[in-house]
């Protein structure tokens, strides 16, 4: 018999403003502490010393993470030239020097570079696996470590302020897998300089923005928390992109046991009429959401149940 997991059975999520200082894992700890929830995870890791929208999964939304990750994000970051430092941003080692400071036209005309479909090299220290091990922890080894281009895609990326000549602040709208740090890095050697990340904040992962935030100094005040607080987003908001099935629940309760459905007199009953083959689908019954579920040979069939 599988062993119950303890604590407060909390689905939804909740987003967090992170603190500098502090890993997500080290805040998904916090938050299950804070709350009481019996499983949590976060949507996105977000670098120590950044801050920002970090998505904590509670529950059933750990189901779809996946969702959060895959969707764009928005960050705002201060890039400093003139120094490059061992892991592209404010807490390594500098490594490298230059006395070329680009100006502000140079860098606008620049910026067309890193937009669209770019090749990225991720920054050495990061969670990238190497022969089964993490780039960060070979790089603190002082092991030779080799990442490889990957592609990435960069929608919008914009020079909003320039306070002095060794400071250059952006907004960017990215895909995923977009390393800031390496941005930034690339950037400045474009510019036929150095620089790191001196500030970086995300300010949008997906559907979650900063007006959905509560900041974990917060949310720990308010101790254990109900199932129907207003800190806690339905799973589903995460899904917002993904066309909605109405199930009768005789339906539902097919899915829920992990049998198909067909899927013509489900489609009769939907507003959308361009769901295909291979289509990902929200199976919902009575406003909850049932499962995750893909449209194959005219069957729908569950892909993740929710227990909800």
């Amino acid at each position: 018999m599988a062993r119950k997991r303890r604590g407060t059975p909390l689905h939804g999520w909740i987003i967090i403003d992170k603190p500098p200082g502090i890993t997500s894992s080290a805040v998904v700890g916090r938050v299950r502490k804070s709350t009481g929830a019996a499983k949590a995870g976060h949507g996105g890791t977000l670098d120590p010393m950044a801050t920002g929208i970090l998505p904590i999964a509670l529950g059933e939304a750990t189901k779809t993470v996946s969702y959060a990750m895959d969707g764009s994000k928005s960050y705002r970051f201060v890039l400093r030239f003139g120094e490059a430092t061992a892991t592209d941003d404010a807490e390594g080692e500098v490594t490298e020097r230059s006395d070329r400071r680009p100006a502000e036209q140079e860098i606008k005309e620049c910026l067309a570079m890193f937009t669209g479909e770019i090749e990225q090299v991720p920054p050495i220290y990061s969670a990238i696996k190497v022969d089964g091990r993490r780039a960060y922890d070979l790089a603190r080894n002082d092991e030779d470590v080799k990442l490889e281009p990957r592609r990435i895609r960069i929608d919008q990326l914009t020079l909003t302020d320039m306070p002095d000549p060794d400071h250059a602040e952006f907004e960017v709208v990215a895909g995923k897998g977009s390393y800031m740090r390496a941005l930034a890095r690339d950037i400045a050697r474009s510019l036929g300089t150095v620089g790191h990340i001196r500030e970086l904040r995300r300010t949008a992962v997906g559907p979650f923005d900063e007006t959905l935030a509560i900041s974990l100094a917060n949310l720990e005040t308010l101790g254990h928390i109900a199932p129907d607080s207003k800190a806690i987003l339905p799973v589903e908001t995460v899904l917002a992109d993904i066309p909605a099935l109405a199930l009768t629940e005789q339906e539902a309760r097919r899915l829920k046991q992990g049998q198909t459905v067909p899927v013509l007199p489900v489609a009769s009953r939907t507003p959308f009429k361009d769901i295909s083959q291979g289509d990902t689908v929200c199976a919902m019954t009575g406003g909850k959401l049932v499962a995750l579920a893909k449209v194959m040979g005219g069957e729908i069939r569950p892909l993740r149940v929710m227990n909800l």
